[in-house]
């Protein structure tokens, strides 16, 4: 590695977990850690476990930036949403609270856009021009645009509706499970989503992760779809990967547009 590694953490409604990731290739420096998150989820609590993690990993970081990921929308440094977490994050500074808890610069991003951002620069659309969307399957549906290597932030698109629905409502990993279905029955919602998607976006690449993209073989090549469709690389590695990445991405150039940081304070 030419630098020191970047802690990437993600924060999950079950675990926290982190690990310094070498931004050279791509991947974990070390193993990760997880921490149960607390029941009571509040941000002051989840700010403690980070904290923690934060503390384990000191010696190999040192000073250096943090990406943190939540099922959240960020913006300007506030969550303005609250997925598998306590409701109170809604409208919470986060970034700031864990700025000056950690004594560091802190990156706090939307889950689905790290793992995003991991997928365009180290995973399966990488270098690949145009525009990009990744998807992750699981209870819900997360997803990410990034343009030509730029991140679009806090893309709810797993919330279209679709025949009357909430996408995610009818057509997630999560539902398909809840329901029993099998990939028959599946198949034709999941395609109906990403042909919606298809007709709104017109993306050049279609990303899929989640924990269902491990099965990719038996639904992907099925989908009757115009843009090509790959599954995702780094699945439930990206989050940790992505946040990191972001959060140097930022220390070294830190975009006035990005909608994910506080703004400056006026003079």
């Amino acid at each position: 590695m030419s630098e020191r590694p970047v802690l990437g953490i993600d924060i999950g409604g079950s675990g926290i977990k982190g690990a310094p990731v070498d931004l050279d290739v791509g991947d974990w420096a070390t193993e990760r850690i997880r921490i149960p998150t607390p029941a009571k989820s509040t941000p002051a609590n989840v700010t403690k476990v980070v904290a923690e993690i934060v503390e384990h990993f000191a010696d190999s970081i040192g000073d250096g930036p943090v990406g943190v990921t939540v099922p959240a929308v960020v913006m300007h440094g506030v969550t303005r949403s609250a997925a598998n977490i306590d409701k109170s994050w809604i409208g919470f500074p986060i970034e700031q609270l864990l700025t000056d808890t950690l004594g560091r610069e802190v990156v706090v991003v939307n889950d689905a856009d790290a793992a995003g951002v991991c997928e365009v620069k180290y995973g399966s659309a990488k270098d690949h021009p145009g525009l990009v969307l990744v998807t992750t399957l699981g209870t819900g549906i997360g997803t990410a645009l990034v343009h030509n290597g730029v991140l679009i932030p806090n893309a709810e698109l797993g919330h279209i509706e679709i025949d009357g629905h909430d996408a995610e409502t009818r057509a997630s990993a999560g539902v398909k499970d809840r329901k029993g279905w099998s990939m028959n029955e599946w198949i034709p919602r999941i395609e109906r989503y990403y042909q919606t998607l298809e007709l709104l976006l017109w993306p050049d690449l279609i990303v899929v992760g989640g924990g269902i993209s491990r099965d990719h073989e038996k639904f992907l090549p099925r989908l009757q779809l115009n843009t090509p469709i790959v599954p995702a690389t780094f699945r439930n590695r990206a989050g940790i990967i992505g946040a990191a990445r972001l959060a140097q991405d930022r220390l070294i150039a830190p975009d006035p547009l990005d909608t994910t940081r506080a703004p400056a304070p006026r003079k």
